[in-house]
This record gives C-alpha cells, structure tokens and sequence, in this order.
C-alpha cells in the first residue's frame, strides 16, 4: 500500500510525545584534547570518559575520525572507517567518511531546484543528480572549533551564498558531545540569510567488529520504520511514501545480509534507502543532545560475535541506511582495507530531494528560523 505523506503526518503528531525521557548526567568527567594545528589550520580533537571511550574528530569537514568503544570482555576496538592521513579525506579514497554533509545530504534531482521565482543548478557530482552538497562540500572545508562545554566541541563556518551554487549565506555549526554512559550526540544548527535548501547530517560508516572488518552483512539491523521512499533508476524519490516489504523491511531484527540478494542488482546496488521515521518525536529546537531525552531508539546495530550495539536515536523524518555498497578495497586507519560492504551507514537527515518534492516536509531555510538536527548514539554490548 502506498499512503500519501500528509496523512502519514498526521500520525506522526499524534506520536509524537510517547517516549519516555531518559536523562544523562553531565559529563564534566570527559576530557577534550588537542593537538597541534598544520599549516592549514587543520587539528585533531579527542573526547574521552571515564569508562576508556574515545571518539577522535577533526575541523577538516567536521569529521568523526575514530570512536573506539569495548566488547562484552572490555576488548576497545575502533568502529569507524577513516584515514591517518587527513590529506585522504580530501581524495578520492574518501567517500565522506565521517564527514559533516551539506548544504542538503543526499540527492537533488539534476542538480536543479527553483525557489522564490528564481532557478538554481548545482554540481551534478553523482550523474545525473546533485549528491551531498556538489563537487566541494562541507565535508572537505576547514571548520573553526572551540571547546563549547563539559565533553563538548563544536564547529563553525560559513556556507558564502553562490558555494556551490546554493543561494545565501549560511552560518553552520556542528556540535559534538560525549557522556560516561557512552552516549555521543551531535547537533547540527544553521541560519540564512535568504531562502535556501538545509539538510545536514553525519556521514559515519560504522562496523562494530572493528574498521577493516572484512563484511558487516553479518551485523543484526532493526529499524523502526513503517514505511520508505521509493527511487526512479537515478536514486531520486518518485514522490510515494511506501509500506516497506520483503528485504527492506528491518522491522524485526534481521541481518543486513539476509535478503541483500533481492536488492544487489537494482540501481541501489544493495541497501541505499531513505526510511521515513514517523514513530520518530518531533523534538525540534533542542539545542544539544542532552536535552534530547532518550526513549525508544530508531535504529539499533549489533555485532553478535563481539557483543557491540549501537542505538540511534534522532528527531529528523528520513534514516537513509546504506550498505557500503561503492567501498572498492581502498586502504584506511593503520593499513586496514575497506572491503566492498565492509561498513553501514546510519544517516538521519531530511527526505531526499524534498526540495523538488512538494508532498514531503520542506528543507526550506527561511531567514529569522533557525535549523536544527538532533542525533544520539547510544553503545553497549549484550
């Protein structure tokens, strides 16, 4: 059954406030270091706790480089794809990696959008389509930092209006916290001067048997979404909200290689699909991920071998979930090899195209509102 998305909304509203909060303790425990700034003003940044967790960042795209969490026997091991290198996350070998996306993740139908009256176009850099905000994005710019809190970092720039050929000037900021409860939160805001399309997310690819792992269809995915948008051969929505079905129902728990079959050899290549997340509350205007209030999760990622879990939990409307399917064996973090499928991602942002899509939920910044994009991780084992 296909619904049409302003009835889908409806029950959303009436959803929207039946998690039940969990609150986190502040994390004055979690320690911020930094190192020494290159000549192109490029540094390292690492959160740590008390329980041994560490996530490693970098002002170069607002890029998570390495989170390193325990096993059930207390084993760390890092989760995340990256490079040593950061000049590799400025090439070829990077497929945003970790990396702060925008101006609008995902893809822009042509490279074309109107508002206002007026016409825009934009990189086609996935042909025929825009994808993650063109050919130089956010996630290859340097970003400004500073320490903003207790086990918090957050980073700034300004999108120029043109860049990219995206119409104002944007003033972005990407804020990354950690708790002893291993919880790392990041909240993405961003105001306008004019009009514009805003869809930001984290680009993180995630194995939880370690980076380099050689596959991550053996990990167990649930995701509670009911529905999805359906794709034309470029990947570009056809304006349907459809109940999800056979392989792209994650539901009930499955491995994310179970069904892969059915849809290796459609245009996704695998699983690239955007998941509409209506059981999801609106908790637009939270500022920081503390506030979020943790209740039922949207998405959870297990390991079973290693006992690793990670729990997302989001206030945006879409979870594109993607299954590393263009990894090609390109070289990562300390010589690991980066197998095709050998990583997932978990990406909550707006509906894709939804700037050409007038039945979705409008990415349209207007000036005087302020965007805001709240996600929480949550790891564990079992």
């Amino acid at each position: 059954m296909k619904t049409q998305l302003p009835l889908l909304a409806l029950a959303l509203g009436a959803a929207s406030c039946m998690n039940t909060p969990t609150s986190f303790g502040p994390a004055e425990s979690v320690r911020v270091s930094a190192g020494e700034a290159d000549a192109s003003g490029r540094v390292r940044i690492t959160l740590t706790n008390e329980r041994g967790m560490e996530v490693e960042m970098t002002n170069l795209g607002a890029t998570v480089t390495a989170v390193r969490v325990p096993d059930r026997d207390g084993a760390m091991a890092d989760v995340t794809l990256g490079f040593d290198d950061l000049d590799r996350y400025d090439s070829s070998d990077n497929q945003y990696f970790g990396c702060t996306v925008g101006r609008v993740a995902n893809r822009i139908a042509e490279g074309r959008f109107e508002l206002g009256g007026s016409a825009y176009t934009l990189a086609t850099n996935n042909d025929p389509n825009h994808l993650h905000g063109g050919d130089r994005g956010f996630g290859v710019r340097v970003w400004s930092w500073e320490q903003t809190g207790p086990g918090e970092v957050t980073f700034r720039r300004t999108s120029a209006d043109g860049e990219e050929g995206y119409p104002g000037d944007l003033e972005v900021s990407a804020t990354y916290s950690l708790t002893d409860e291993n919880v790392l939160g990041f909240t993405l805001t961003a105001t306008t001067d004019a009009a514009t399309p805003v869809s930001l997310t984290n680009h993180a690819y995630w194995n939880l048997a370690g980076h380099g792992a050689p596959t991550v269809l053996d990990h167990e995915l649930e995701l509670r979404a009911d529905h999805f948008t359906p794709t034309d051969d470029t990947l570009i929505p056809t304006g349907e909200i459809a109940a999800v079905s056979g392989a792209l129902d994650f539901r009930d728990t499955k491995t994310i290689g179970r069904d892969l079959a059915e849809v290796a050899d459609t245009a996704a290549m695998g699983f690239d699909h955007n998941y509409v997340l209506f059981e999801a509350p609106i908790r637009q205007g939270q500022t920081t991920y503390q506030r979020l209030g943790l209740g039922a999760f949207d998405a959870r990622l297990h390991h079973p071998a290693s006992g690793r879990t990670m729990e997302l939990y989001t206030d945006q409307p879409g979870l594109q979930f993607y299954s590393g399917n263009f990894l090609f064996g390109q070289t990562g973090k300390g010589g690991a090899t980066y197998a095709l499928r050998s990583a997932c991602c978990l990406e909550p942002q707006g509906l894709p195209d939804a700037v050409n899509q007038p039945g979705f939920p409008s990415v349209v910044l207007e000036p005087g509102d302020t965007y805001t994009h709240t996600t929480a991780l949550r790891f564990g084992v079992e």
